[in-house]
């Protein structure tokens, strides 16, 4: 199979969602173009316009390369995938997408080279190697990296010594996206470099640390294209009738207990008012802790626990025995906690055993930056919320692994002890550590969001067809310089 058709034809499901598509560019911001035939393999010019090569008679001519080919797997919910390949066969490259199911379908907006994956789980692993060897992949492109389909798909890409292009949430969210080559997270290069290694590496950069924007975040975007993806899997998935999502719950189930969450928001809004305006008033010393949620995949990958009650009451314990008894806990909501785990009520019950029910309190969603201001310390499993906490010289305890959680600034102290008497971080490492990820793996955008977008292809594009993955760049003194984000527009 050559260019970008795929191998069964264009399922009924995907000619009907035309009008659907035209709808969502218009919340988007942009129109679609027709779509352009589908890619044919030809040779092209590298990105850079080739590599000159020197012939003996010392004069330079270019050497023309073969094209990129990309496989793009599941992405975030949204256009921003469809975007990142529209602008990649405009540098010349060739793309591919394998969709699981109708909200992989959807997003793709009819673009070429759409493969749908019909079949069981099981049979993912040799149709992945499959589809790499039938168009001589190149290039794997995903969001996340420890989801089944993800996993299995990075091992083979690896094997096969392919590029592995790695998307995710900002570890410095939400002004900027992390994009790294292999892995992120838990299986980032990060989780293997020290600070002075980081600090001899930004020799080669003379980059001002930018600050990030008074007004710029997308969460309202993030959760309606995560409604209209997950509608898209309900109640148009008769395509892949084998597909089965990379979380517990069904997706039925998570419905409704997002539609639950929508609803009680009134309720909710007036009770986290009530929340922190007996924090803020009470006048006693606090300590936050930052919660995830349990289903995440760094919570259940790259940490210690397996059920988010483990975690509470390693903590409540911890206070119980180690904090001053004028002291009290305050736990603070993933704003996008839907009620899968009981989380409020396993609080009440802990504190009831510790005899500390009087200075436990529990903030659903909201500022995190009201509550920081004011905390004396912070405990987290590995949230990347502990980078705020880190930027404001709190001290921070995490126990789980995070490409943050390094000696200088994260504490190694027994729970109890830290909450006695914490140390604080050591500040001037914590900045270059955070200069290194500006100018290295954060890119300034977002995925949902079409100024978001905007912004961030302007930069990650370049950074995907170079050689070098962001971190060698930087260490061979060939890195881009980064725009600002106070003179992006």
């Amino acid at each position: 199979m050559r260019g970008g058709s795929a191998p069964h034809g264009v399922p009924r499901a995907q000619r009907g969602i035309g009008a659907w598509a035209a709808g969502v560019q218009l919340l988007d911001g942009v129109s679609e173009p027709r779509l352009a035939p589908a890619p044919q393999a030809r040779h092209i010019p590298a990105p850079t316009g080739g590599h000159k090569v020197e012939t003996i008679s010392g004069q330079q001519e270019h050497k023309v390369t073969e094209p990129r080919r990309f496989l793009f797997l599941q992405g975030p919910h949204g256009p921003f995938f469809h975007r990142l390949a529209k602008m990649l066969r405009a540098a010349g490259a060739e793309v591919w997408r394998v969709g699981f199911n109708a909200g992989d379908r959807a997003f793709w907006f009819g673009a070429p080279g759409y493969i749908p994956f019909r079949d069981s789980h099981e049979a993912w692993p040799d149709t992945f190697r499959a589809l790499i060897d039938e168009h001589r992949i190149t290039d794997i492109v995903l969001y996340g990296d420890t989801r089944p389909i993800h996993a299995s798909a990075v091992e083979a890409a690896k094997a096969a010594g392919l590029t592995v292009h790695v998307f995710e949430e900002g570890y410095m969210r939400p002004y900027w996206v992390t994009y790294e080559r292999g892995g992120t997270n838990g299986h980032s290069r990060l989780m293997d470099m020290t600070v002075p290694q980081m600090t001899k590496a930004l020799e080669m950069s003379d980059l001002d640390v930018p600050e990030p924007p008074a007004h710029w975040g997308d969460m309202r975007q993030h959760v309606f294209y995560g409604a209209l993806y997950h509608w898209f899997v309900m109640f148009r998935n008769g395509d892949y009738r084998q597909f089965q999502g990379h979380r517990e719950l069904p997706v039925g189930k998570e419905t409704m207990l997002y539609t639950r969450r929508l609803l009680l928001m009134p309720y909710t809004a007036v009770e986290r008012m009530l929340a922190t305006t007996r924090i803020k008033y009470g006048g006693f010393p606090y300590h936050l802790v930052l919660l995830q949620l349990e289903h995440d995949a760094s919570f259940q990958m790259h940490s210690p626990f397996t059920r988010m009650r483990e975690f509470l009451e390693v903590v409540i314990d911890g206070f119980a025995a180690g904090a001053p008894r004028h002291h009290h806990l305050v736990f603070k909501a993933h704003p996008l906690e839907n009620g899968r785990s009981p989380v409020r009520r396993i609080i009440k019950e802990l504190a009831r055993q510790h005899g500390v029910t009087g200075r436990v309190h529990y903030v659903r969603g909201g500022k995190l930056a009201r509550l920081l201001d004011h905390a004396r310390t912070a405990v987290t499993v590995n949230s990347t919320a502990g980078q705020q906490v880190l930027w404001r010289g709190i001290p921070l305890k995490t126990f789980g692994r995070a490409v943050y959680a390094k000696p200088e600034f994260v504490a190694t102290q027994p729970l109890a002890e830290f909450f006695a008497q914490p140390r604080r971080p050591d500040t001037k490492a914590y900045k270059d550590y955070r200069r290194y990820l500006l100018e290295t793996s954060q890119v300034p955008g977002g995925f949902y969001s079409s100024k978001g977008r905007r912004h961030l292809m302007r930069q990650v594009v370049d950074m995907m067809l170079d050689d070098e993955d962001p971190y060698d760049a930087l260490k061979s003194g060939k890195a881009a310089p980064r725009q600002p984000l106070r003179i992006v527009q």
